[in-house]
């Protein structure tokens, strides 16, 4: 039994088909998802989800951050910003690391909300750098 996968970004769906398994970055880790998963909806932090398929990845995309809707039979990933690990520029990837790096040391510790926002930026950045890295070469 497949599980039907949705990947969704702001402007269009991206993706959707029956793929055996697909690995999302959750915040509080990586999560599997089989068909038959338990419900589960839950936050994106930055990184890849990796596609199975006959057992290997067939398709990695890159979240900014976002979330995932996990039903027995279905996974929704709803993304803030989303990428084909693939189409992932390095110099870009270095630039945005950069500028998060700059944002979170001039962040004022006492705004928790800002505090927050300029941490998620950072792990995002650092998340996309590592994803460029971990792309086959061409």
């Amino acid at each position: 039994m497949p599980l039907a996968l949705e990947i969704i970004s702001p402007e269009r769906l991206l993706l959707a088909r029956e793929v055996d398994m697909v690995v999302v970055p959750g915040t509080e880790g990586d999560l599997g998802i089989l068909p038959g998963h338990s419900k589960l909806v839950t936050s994106l932090r930055g990184g890849l989800v990796d596609i199975y398929e006959a057992g290997k990845i067939t398709d990695r995309f890159f979240v900014t951050g976002g979330f995932a809707e996990v039903t027995e039979g279905r996974c929704s990933v709803l993304a803030d910003e989303i990428i084909r690990q693939a189409d992932l520029d390095p110099a870009a990837a270095q630039a945005k690391l950069a500028e998060a790096k700059a944002a979170f040391a001039a962040v004022n510790l006492q705004d928790a909300d800002a505090y927050r926002e300029a941490s998620d930026a950072l792990i995002s950045a650092q998340a996309m750098v590592d994803s460029v890295a971990l792309a086959p070469a061409a």
